[in-house]
């Protein structure tokens, strides 16, 4: 890997153009979609419920609706971003929101299973070519790194924010709609970037892309796919001979991929930014920030819904604080790296989400709220404050001619991250389920309820319904305690695990700074 210390540029850099007006209505031009986008990774974990009744879909029909869009988000992300490196990332981004637009209609009015998987994969589709294209644009809009940092910080904080958001909007059109309404809502924002993109955003590509390998697209796509599909696998089966398989296989491809860049001249990424400590650092620091994030986003709608027997609607509330300081914190990030080197910032960042984590492993049966909402806002305000700066320096370190595919890295990690953070936190909560709830069975219970009831709290619930009223109670206490020690033990692990990220990104980033020298090469 590189120097942490940038080299001196061979030459003095020319005048660097300050943004203006314009500039900043393009950059909210691209940060609603990026919100809405945000919105749609977990507003449909609200909606299932509901689709559930209308399409009866299978086990595993209902496994890829709720899958397959972060599938084919992560798989695509980089070669789209590279894409817009050649054909131009506006173009790239206006034709992503026709067709984000298309299969959000689709997905609706989907009158079976099968057509609102087809729609959720079309979807992915979309959004692999408006992420990056997103990030790759405030590249080349902002050349003033003072200015670009703010731009990524709002650009952050929609990201960050509309994950804890989902479940507000999904509770909240619940409440009044039907379930397909949580996809219409993408409809007029996506009219809306088709309407004024033409005219605030800039066409931008690389001058001397080279030519586009056909090989070493299919080589990326299948590497983070096979490893993307290996984690949600483990975090659906467990650790086991297939979800080894998957990631073997993945890492296979990615090893022939490499190999094959080495070779090109005009390599479809460039081997050299993951080389960089500091972009390597970075991309690290997205995957934990989102690991982290997951494991609350996971655990927090069955703790609230079921255990503490709330409302969809108050489920998504309890998730607000983690919105709220994921922005906050991504909004601070400019005035604090201005002061201190990234490793400082990032390693905070990191560790007030461990902090976060820590204090949210105290939560029990009761459900106090203000555990509750200060480890959410905890969580999300490091989060919020490491992955902002962690972006800053992702696009920085890539030159303007490779920012779309220097962001699909970074976005593909957000991805990872969440796959990893299901399939590692996922897998501790279930173990640990599963023995607190047969170390504790009451002894009348059936055995063929007590083999239910240990798979999940939703099947215990159903199985609890089905007893005599007494052993139903009972048997529903039993499982609601494994739950919460379950979710604790996991919170704890999850919190370990994000402590050590914070250390070691704080060392391995102790000096550098993002500069105008880091920025403009």
């Amino acid at each position: 890997m590189s120097s942490v210390r940038s080299a001196a540029p061979a030459s003095p850099p020319g005048p660097v153009r300050r943004a203006g007006p314009r500039q900043w209505w393009a950059l909210v031009a691209l940060t609603v979609p990026v919100l809405l986008m945000s919105i749609d990774l977990t507003v449909l974990s609200m909606a299932v419920p509901a689709l559930s009744t209308d399409l009866a879909p299978t086990a595993s029909q209902l496994l890829w609706i709720i899958d397959v869009y972060g599938v084919f988000l992560a798989g695509l992300l980089i070669l789209m971003g590279s894409l817009g490196d050649r054909i131009g990332r506006r173009r790239l981004l206006l034709t992503g929101a026709v067709a984000f637009g298309a299969a959000s209609l689709l997905a609706a009015f989907a009158w079976n299973a099968e057509v609102l998987i087809l729609a959720r994969a079309l979807l992915g589709l979309g959004g692999a070519t408006l992420m990056p294209s997103t990030l790759s644009l405030i590249r080349n809009i902002f050349e003033d790194p003072a200015q670009r940092r703010r731009a990524i910080s709002v650009w952050a904080a929609a990201f960050a924010g509309g994950a804890g958001l989902g479940p507000v909007v999904g509770g909240l059109l619940l409440e009044h709609f039907w379930w397909g309404s949580a996809f219409l809502i993408n409809l007029p924002v996506m009219a809306l970037l088709l309407a004024v993109g033409p005219f605030l955003l800039p066409e931008s590509r690389d001058p001397r892309p080279g030519p586009f390998d056909l090989l070493s697209a299919a080589l990326l796509i299948g590497a983070v796919l096979a490893v993307v599909f290996g984690f949600k696998e483990a975090g659906k089966l467990g650790w086991g001979v297939q979800p080894a398989a998957w990631l073997a296989g993945g890492a296979l491809v990615a090893a022939l991929f490499a190999a094959r860049q080495r070779r090109l001249a005009q390599p479809l990424i460039d081997l050299a930014l993951l080389r960089s400590l500091p972009f390597g650092v970075a991309v690290l620091t997205n995957i934990a920030g989102v690991f982290a994030m997951t494991g609350m986003l996971y655990f927090f709608p069955q703790y609230v819904q079921i255990v503490l027997g709330r409302s969809a609607l108050e489920a998504g509330l309890w998730a607000l604080p983690l919105a709220t300081g994921a922005i906050i914190g991504s909004l601070t990030v400019p005035a604090l790296a201005r002061r201190f080197p990234a490793g400082l910032v990032i390693g905070l960042g990191l560790a007030l989400a461990s902090s976060g984590y820590l204090l949210l492993s105290l939560l029990d049966t009761d459900g106090v709220a203000a555990l509750a909402f200060g480890g959410g806002a905890l969580l999300g305000g490091g989060v919020g404050l490491a992955n902002t700066l962690a972006n800053d320096v992702i696009v920085s370190a890539a030159p303007p001619g490779r920012a779309g595919a220097a962001a699909g890295i970074s976005e593909t990690a957000y991805e990872l991250g969440g796959a990893m953070g299901t399939a590692v936190l996922g897998s501790v909560g279930a173990q640990v389920y599963a023995s607190r709830v047969l170390a504790d069975l009451p002894a009348q219970t059936p055995p063929e309820a007590a083999g239910a009831a240990t798979q999940t709290l939703a099947a215990a619930e159903r199985v609890a319904a089905s007893l005599p009223p007494a052993q139903g109670r009972e048997l529903l206490g039993t499982a609601h305690g494994a739950f919460v020690d379950a979710m604790s033990q996991t919170f704890l692990t999850g919190g370990l695990i994000v402590a050590a990220a914070a250390a070691a990104a704080a060392l391995a980033l102790r000096t550098y700074r993002v500069t105008a020298a880091t920025a403009t090469h």
